[in-house]
């Protein structure tokens, strides 16, 4: 499975299981750095195996255009977009 930057991901394995991240960047083909602006800040996010997330099938386009260009991204942006997923998920 591939992965974006700014793609809403939902851990599968380990501690932080059933939590959702936003992929913050694609290290390689098995590993990516995750965050969610709470625990794992965008100044330390967290390096997470590619087969221990599943997709929610949401990417954050001003996010992940952000992060293209090297912008700023705050952690409370990153809350507010997961936020907003997790609302959308919980109507559908």
């Amino acid at each position: 499975m591939r992965f974006s930057q700014g793609e809403a991901v939902c851990s599968t394995a380990g501690r932080d299981a059933k939590k959702c991240f936003l992929v913050v960047e694609v290290v390689d083909e098995q590993f990516v750095l995750i965050a969610d602006g709470k625990l794992h800040k965008i100044e330390k996010p967290k390096k997470k195996k590619i087969k221990h997330l599943a997709s929610l099938g949401q990417i954050s386009q001003e996010t992940a255009q952000k992060l293209t260009d090297q912008q700023l991204v705050t952690n409370g942006e990153i809350r507010k977009v997961l936020a907003t997923i997790k609302a959308k998920k919980g109507e559908e």
